[in-house]
């Protein structure tokens, strides 16, 4: 596991004995939430980590489970009992979700209900107003500029979801832009902010 950072200490009481979902989507910054998900766990936190089959591309569930010390939700279809809707389960225990990297294919999906993979059920499974559910998005800088993706932002934010605003600077496809993920120590402050 990494070490937790040097404003670590600040945070610590935050998380022990919280549940919080991490649900990660297609993007190179996933490698990212591996430093976050070591963080909450070695905090005390129990951290479910969802993933879709896109973000499996970029990190491989094993690596969460190994962070986690928890099964890692990639089907819902899957499971011990299939008759278990387990992201009902798992939504209903959750007192916080991130969703990061939020990719555009995931931002447009919730905007407008549809729930083809674990993160967006388990996120549909969350009754509005009940628990913090967060969105960091992360994609290239023109994808982030298109009317679609900020119309679908919008409409996310109207029905109660809290945006973490992408950084800019240099990302994968060699542009210079907004788009980037926030590192880890400051999606953690903004976790520890809303748990609070």
């Amino acid at each position: 596991m990494t070490q937790p950072g040097p404003n670590a200490d600040t945070h610590a009481g935050s998380f022990q004995g919280r549940h919080i979902g991490i649900g990660i989507t297609g993007g190179i910054a996933a490698y990212k939430v591996c430093h976050l998900v070591s963080q909450l766990t070695q905090f005390g936190a129990a951290v479910d980590v969802l993933m879709t089959s896109n973000a499996r591309r970029f990190v491989g569930e094993a690596t969460f489970q190994a962070l986690s010390a928890r099964p890692v939700l990639c089907d819902p279809w899957a499971g011990p009992d299939p008759s278990d809707p387990q992201h009902i389960r798992v939504a209903r225990r959750l007192e916080l979700l991130l969703i990061a990297p939020a990719s555009m294919n995931t931002i447009g999906r919730l905007a407008h209900g549809i729930t083809e993979d674990v993160v967006t059920l388990t996120a549909a499974g969350i009754p509005p107003g009940t628990i913090p559910r967060i969105l960091a998005p992360s994609m290239n800088a023109a994808m982030w500029i298109q009317p679609s993706t900020q119309r679908n932002l919008k409409l996310l934010q109207d029905d109660g979801w809290l945006v973490v605003p992408p950084e800019e600077g240099m990302q994968a496809c060699r542009t210079n832009g907004p788009g980037r993920l926030p590192e880890p120590e400051s999606l953690l402050k903004v976790i520890s902010d809303h748990l609070a």
